[in-house]
C-alpha cells in the first residue's frame, strides 16, 4: 500500500511526521507500510519497556478481555486490587490511584498536594518545580513544566509553580514561602536533555522538604518501572518521597498511569478524584503482567549491565568523533553532540537502507536513547554501528558546504 492511499489529512496536525505508516512491531523493531524495518531506540518515548508486542502483554489482553473490560470505577475489580498491592509492596508508598496517562497522574499529584496543604498547612498550594522539567501537556502541567516558550502558548498559565534550578539546593530554598506545599521533580529530566538529579541533590532536597514540612513529589513517568536500573528512580538516591507518579513503562505500551502516596498524605475524600477508565481491569491486567516480568530474578541486574555497556559504547563513539560524552541513568541515555546536528542525524538515520534507525533529538545538540529494557548487546552494537555511519555522513555533508 502506498502512503498516498492513507488519508492522513483526516488527522489533526500536531507535529511534522515523515511519510511512513507503521503497521507492525516486534521487540526492538518496527515495520512500515512498505515492509521496511527500523531499529527502534524510541520505543514510544520509553513506553515499550518490553519492546513492541511482547507475548506477556498479548496474553494478558486476550485473557482479561474474555473476563471483564470495565465494571465502572464505582466498584473494585480484581486486577485493580492485585496491581495496587504489587506496587505498594515493592515501594515506599501505601496507596495507589490508577490513571490513563502521566499528565493525568501528575495532575492528581498536584490536586492531592493542594488538598493536603488545605488540611495541614493553612491552604498552602504552591509547588516548586524546575526549569527544563516536563510534566505533561494539560494546562496545569504545562504551567508546572519548565519547557522554554510554554508560558505563552496557552496563556494565562495556571499559577502556583515557581521554578528552581536542578541540582542547586539553594535555588529551591529561596523559593520556599508560607504558600509552599511541596516540590516536584523528575529524577532525570528526559525532555530537558536527559539531565539527572544527582543523588546528593535528591538527598538534600528530601532533608530540606522535611525541615519545612513540605511534600516531595517525584514524577517517575519516564524513570519508573526499571528504566534507571532500579524499579523506581528515587531508589538510586536512597530516599523515600511522599508522592510518586508513574506512566509510560507501567503499561508497556497500553495507556496506563498511577499516582502513589504514603498513608498520611492520602487525604482525598469521595468526589475529589475519579475517572471513567481509571483502574479498568483490562489495563490493570497488562500492568500486572509487565510488573511481574520486570521483577523477575535478574531482570533489573540485566538492565544495569546493558546500561553500562551502552554508556561505554556511546562514550567510545563520542571520543571517536570529538563529541562531548554521554550521560544518563540506566537505559535512559543521551549522547552530547557538541554541535546542532541532532535533527539531521534523526532524518539520515531514519532514511538508512535497508534497515532504518529511529532516534530522538530533544535538543539540537543531543541524541536521546530509550530502548526496550530487554534490548540485547547485539542490538546495542547495531545501534553504534549505524550511528557511526550516520554521524560520519552528516559531518561529511556539513564539511562540504
Amino acid at each position: 500500500m502506498e502512503f498516498s492511499q492513507y488519508n492522513v489529512n483526516s488527522l489533526m496536525y500536531i507535529t511534522p511526521r515523515p511519510e511512513l505508516v507503521f503497521v507492525e512491531g516486534k521487540g526492538m523493531y518496527l515495520t512500515d507500510h512498505k515492509g521496511k524495518r527500523y531499529l527502534d531506540y524510541l520505543q514510544g518515548w520509553a513506553v515499550n519497556c518490553l519492546g513492541h508486542s511482547p507475548d506477556v502483554i498479548h496474553d494478558a489482553l486476550v485473557t482479561q478481555s474474555k473476563k471483564l473490560l470495565n465494571p465502572s470505577p464505582a466498584f473494585y475489580n480484581a486486577p485493580m486490587v492485585e496491581f495496587a498491592d504489587l506496587l505498594t509492596k515493592n515501594s515506599c508508598f501505601d496507596r495507589v490511584f490508577f490513571t490513563n496517562s502521566g499528565a493525568e497522574a501528575n495532575e492528581g499529584a498536584v490536586k492531592l498536594a493542594r488538598k493536603w496543604g488545605q488540611l495541614n498547612k493553612n491552604g498552602a498550594f504552591e509547588i516548586i518545580t524546575f526549569d527544563h522539567g516536563f510534566h505533561g501537556r494539560t494546562l496545569a502541567m504545562m504551567s508546572a513544566s519548565g519547557k522554554p516558550g510554554w508560558d505563552t502558548i496557552f496563556a494565562p498559565q495556571v499559577s502556583g509553580f515557581p521554578k528552581a534550578d536542578l541540582n542547586d539546593i539553594a535555588s529551591v530554598e529561596k523559593l520556599i514561602t508560607d504558600k509552599t506545599v511541596g516540590v516536584m521533580l523528575e529524577p532525570v529530566q528526559g525532555e530537558g536533555g536527559v539531565i539527572p538529579a544527582s543523588p546528593e541533590f535528591m538527598q538534600a532536597l528530601r532533608e530540606l522538604t522535611k525541615k519545612h514540612g513540605l511534600l516531595l513529589i517525584v514524577d517517575e513517568v519516564q524513570t519508573g518501572m526499571g528504566r534507571t536500573g532500579e524499579l523506581f528512580g528515587y531508589q538510586l538516591s536512597n530516599i523515600e518521597p511522599d508522592i510518586m507518579t508513574l506512566a509510560k513503562g507501567i503499561g508497556g505500551g497500553v495507556p496506563l498511569g498511577a499516582l502513589l502516596c504514603r498513608e498520611e498524605v492520602a487525604c482525598f475524600v469521595p468526589g475529589d478524584q475519579g475517572g471513567t477508565y481509571n483502574g479498568a481491569p483490562l489495563m490493570a491486567a497488562v500492568g500486572i503482567a509487565v510488573f511481574k516480568e520486570l521483577t523477575k530474578p535478574g531482570f533489573l541486574a540485566s538492565v544495569q549491565e546493558k546500561a553500562e555497556y551502552l554508556s561505554q559504547q556511546l562514550e567510545k563513539l563520542s571520543e571517536e568523533f570529538g563529541m562531548q560524552g554521554e550521560r544518563g541513568f540506566g537505559l535512559l541515555r543521551a549522547l552530547k553532540l557538541g554541535e546542532n546536528i541532532g535533527g539531521k542525524l534523526v532524518e539520515v538515520a531514519r532514511d538508512m537502507e535497508p534497515v532504518g534507525l529511529l532516534i530522538n533529538s530533544p535538543r539540537p545538540d543531543l541524541l536521546r536513547f530509550m530502548p526496550a529494557l530487554n534490548v540485547t548487546k547485539d542490538e546495542i552494537d547495531q545501534l553504534i554501528s549505524m550511528l557511526r555511519i550516520v554521524i560520519a555522513e552528516v559531518k561529511k555533508s556539513d564539511a562540504s558546504k
